[in-house]
């Protein structure tokens, strides 16, 4: 073999491993609205930076205006997302399996885990009510997605209704109302709650006892035996 040159390859040899992944467009987008889930829910809309978005998801500035054409629209996706995985998430509990006491049992206990663990989606929803709703009301699906809940619901009383258990007078967006916000107030307004008070609603020495009380309160309500 003459100096400097390279040796054969033999036949058999595993060629090198790709240096480069295959370019996913989904992937890509996905990664870009968790990074900016995070970015919002910290920042608010004014605050966020989309140069520290790219910038945490290996993209480009170009790329982020090419997927969301612009902040606001980026910003508005975000919020999409944020809802639809809660909508997504309540249409896997299979409730309709359960007796309805049951039911509504594990409804208002995914509800109240769901905010503790999701404290981005509650900030979002806070700063969204800042801007009086006007981002997500530009959105084409998000009364439709909503409106599941609304149905779950509607069929959880229409259930225990017909069991003899349930109130037959109970609105079912009113009933969305009281168990979201005690779901939410515990989070949302845990610093200056803290601040008043010493104690932070939304802590682990809180939780379990704040998960049943909630539980306990929306099952009274319901009852027709009160």
């Amino acid at each position: 073999m003459k100096k400097g040159s390279k040796a054969a390859m033999p036949a058999d040899a595993a060629p090198a491993p790709e240096t480069r992944r295959k370019y996913d467009p989904e992937e890509t987008k996905r990664n870009i609205l968790d990074i900016a889930t995070q970015e919002f829910s910290a920042m608010g809309l004014a605050g966020a930076r989309v140069d520290a978005i790219a910038e945490r998801t290996n993209t480009t500035k170009r790329m982020l205006y090419y997927y969301f054409g612009s902040k606001e629209g980026l910003y508005e996706a975000v919020l999409e997302q944020v809802y639809g995985d809660i909508r997504e998430l309540e249409q896997q509990l299979q409730l309709s399996d359960l007796e309805p006491e049951e039911a509504m049992r594990q409804f208002v206990e995914f509800t109240f885990d769901y905010h503790d663990k999701h404290r981005d989606f509650v900030r979002l929803v806070t700063i969204e009510n800042v801007h009086a709703a006007k981002y997500i009301d530009q959105s084409k699906t998000f009364k439709s997605r909503n409106s599941s809940v609304v149905r779950t619901i509607e069929d959880l009383i229409a259930r225990g209704v017909a069991a003899g258990r349930f109130r037959d007078d109970i609105d079912p967006i009113d009933l969305h109302l009281l168990i979201s916000s005690f779901c939410f107030h515990r989070v949302a307004n845990r610093h200056t709650w803290s601040a008043a008070f010493g104690r932070d609603p939304s802590g682990p020495r809180s939780r379990s006892r704040h998960r049943e009380m909630i539980v306990d309160a929306v099952l009274r309500f319901m009852r027709r035996d009160g």
